[in-house]
Parts: C-alpha cells; structure tokens; sequence
C-alpha cells in the first residue's frame, strides 16, 4: 500500500514539476496586451493610414449587455473606419432595440447595422451562423474592410481597444490577435471559480507556445478576435469551422495555418456577463468540455483520473500518507499553489485561495462529467436553447 502511494505522490509531483518548468510558463500569466515592444504600447507614427475595421456582433437574447457592448465599440478612439453590425439571431427579447438606442444615444445610427438573423441551417452553430452573416454584410461592396472584429454580445471595450488590437495585428504582422476578456469576478462562485478557469484554458493553452511562430499549438478567445480578412478568406472563411462548438480555438487553427497568431490577458475588454450562481458556472463548462475531448468515453475517463492524480491526490497524500508520501504529496500541493497565485493576483483575489485549487478541480470534474451526460441526453453543446453539439 505505502509503495502505491509513494508511486501516486512520485507521479504527482512530477505533473506539477512540468507544469511550472516545461509548460511554457502558462502559470505565470505573463502574456498580456499591455505588454510587449514599446512601438506596441503607443501605435504608430503620425500619418499612418489606419485600415477599416468592422465588429461583427452575433446576439441572441442579449437585451441585459448589447447596449452596454454596442456603446463602447461606437466610444472607440480609433482613427480609422469602424462600424458595428449586430445580427439579432431571432431573439424574443428587445436585443435589436437596444442595440439601436445605444447607438442613437450617440448619435451614431449611421455607424450601426442591425440585420435580423435568417433560420439556422443544418450543420451550422448559431453563433457562427450570425457571424457569418455579419461577414457577409460586412464585406458587401467594393471596399471590403482589412479586418473584422469578431466579439461577443457581452463584452465592454475600453476606448483603445480596437486601436490597440489593430497596432498589434499590423506592426507585429499577425493575422489574428485575440484577447481573453477578463470575466466577471464580483459574486461569492465567480471568485471561487472563475480564476481557476482561465488558468485551466491556459493550462491547456500556453499562451506563449500560441505566440510562438515556429510553435504548431493554436489557440483563440472568442470573445474577442479581431482577424485580417483577407487571411480569414484564405483560410476558408467561417464556413471552414461551421459546426465546431469551440470555434475560437478552431478559428485560432484555421488563421495559425496563414500567419503569426497572437492571444493574450487584457482588463481593455471585460465580460459583464454575470456567473453569479454555480449553475451558471455549470452550464459555461459543460457546454464545451466533451466537445474539447472529441466525445470520447475514453478521453474522458483519462481526464477524470488525470484531474483527481494532478489536483485532488496531493492533498489528501499530504493529509493521510506518511514518509515520503506525504512529503511528494505535500510538495506538489505547495506547487499549485503557487501556479495559482498569477491568475489570482490578476482577478485581484487573495493568496489563500492558492491552496483551496484542488476543492475548485473537484467541481470542475464534475462540471466536465455533466459535459459528457447532457451531450448523451442529446443536449450537448446547449447555447440560448440550442443543443449544438455533434451526435
């Protein structure tokens, strides 16, 4: 017995050992967009001719943020061409109302395009089925913009934002720059849990092995991607991922096979989409989970024993073993804790919830078993009353 603990602590701690050593720095949180060369930081010299850029909003039932995400898009302090299409994907809220106060408000209707979403076809997500409807509008006449801002209905930009995401895309000469919104941290779940989800994409995602042009790993944010269309176009379009219910990363595939990619932590874009009860948190993992284990029973099994060997076995190690084990176990609970602690300085949460990751892992288990079960119900990737995923 004693020498299969001392086993599980040895294999433990050497999951965490890689982590904070081989996994390109993803704990450290380092890959931010106020980060970076100087010529970054202040955009270009005066005279630089600053392409068009048009936001495409796919919205369904967002009367509660689109207001809020149409407002600070048309704020922009951007010296080029930029307009906003939303497409109202056959809401029975007042989202396209709203949508259109927001920019009267500002005297900017002109600068806004509402377009009421067509039937969702077969083989299509409905957020990539707006999308492409916005593209499609967005690249109607004989001056189609250079890029496209794809962002959620739920995002507030700060002023610089698209200034700044432009700068990236063209000094840097990327074809995608995407940003990681900082999601809401105010009630009791999201500060349990929210930071902990991040890390978790990261975990999975290094950002800087994204970042890395000679890297083959690909990855994106969805809730804000702006891309140059012309590679977009060269990658097959939107249609080239219609079906794919993680359509950022699949995206950041797609553009990574044309050009440099870049992803990043910012506080310039935020969700203000409230998670402020477990359930909530429930439904955002459980939507994407077993799609990200390409719904294989037997990835999940491997990932259900590999969550409980990496987060949940050094603690009780530490608490119940003896000897060796419990020193192996002891260090690697020590280890991510100290991963933790970036991300949660990020979310402006205190050092103590360092230790509490292995409780917060439990429930993502869960989170990601439900995943699996709501895809076997036939409710699998379930989005405003859509189930998404592939059967």
């Amino acid at each position: 017995m004693m020498s299969l603990l001392l086993l599980i602590a040895a294999i433990s701690l050497a999951i965490w050992v890689y982590m904070l050593v081989a996994r390109g720095g993803f704990w450290l949180a380092r890959e931010r967009d106020d980060r970076g060369p100087s010529a970054l930081a202040d955009g270009f010299a005066q005279g630089f001719a600053w392409p068009d850029v048009v936001a495409v909003i796919p919205a369904r039932n967002e009367a509660e943020s689109i207001g809020q995400t149409v407002d600070s898009l048309l704020r922009q302090d951007y010296a080029g061409r930029l307009r906003v299409i939303v497409i109202d994907d056959q809401s029975d809220d007042a989202t396209a109302d709203l949508a259109r106060a927001a920019a009267d408000a500002l005297v900017a209707a002109d600068r806004l395009d509402v377009l009421q979403g067509a039937p969702l076809p077969s083989g299509w997500t409905g957020k990539l089925w707006a999308v492409r409807q916005g593209i499609a509008r967005a690249c109607e006449g004989a001056s189609p913009p250079a890029f496209l801002l794809l962002t959620d209905a739920d995002i507030a930009h700060a002023p610089d934002n698209v200034r700044r995401l432009v700068t990236r895309a063209v000094a840097d000469d990327r074809v995608l720059v995407s940003l990681m919104a900082k999601l809401r941290c105010d009630a009791l779940f999201e500060r349990a849990l929210i930071p902990a989800f991040v890390l978790f994409f990261q975990m999975l995602y290094p950002f800087a092995w994204i970042n890395r042009r000679d890297h083959p790993l690909a990855g994106a944010a969805g809730g804000c991607m702006l891309v140059r269309r012309d590679a977009l176009e060269a990658a097959g379009g939107i249609e080239s991922i219609r079906g794919e219910i993680i359509d950022d990363c699949a995206l950041g595939a797609r553009m990574k096979a044309q050009g440099a990619i870049w992803l990043g932590l910012t506080e310039r874009a935020v969700s203000v989409r409230p998670y402020d009860n477990l359930g909530e948190i429930r439904k955002m993992v459980a939507r994407t989970a077993y799609a990200q284990l390409k719904y294989s029973p037997w990835l999940l099994l491997g990932t259900i024993l590999s969550l409980l060997l990496t987060f949940v076995a050094p603690p009780l190690l530490t608490v119940f073993a003896h000897g060796a084990a419990r020193a192996a176990g002891a260090l690697a609970w020590l280890a991510m804790s100290i991963a933790y602690q970036p991300m949660l300085r990020f979310y402006g949460r205190a050092p103590w919830w360092g230790p509490m990751l292995p409780c917060v892992a439990v429930l993502y288990t869960v989170f990601t078993f439900d995943s699996a079960l709501q895809h076997w119900r036939g409710r699998g990737g379930m989005w405003k009353g859509r189930a998404q995923a592939k059967r």
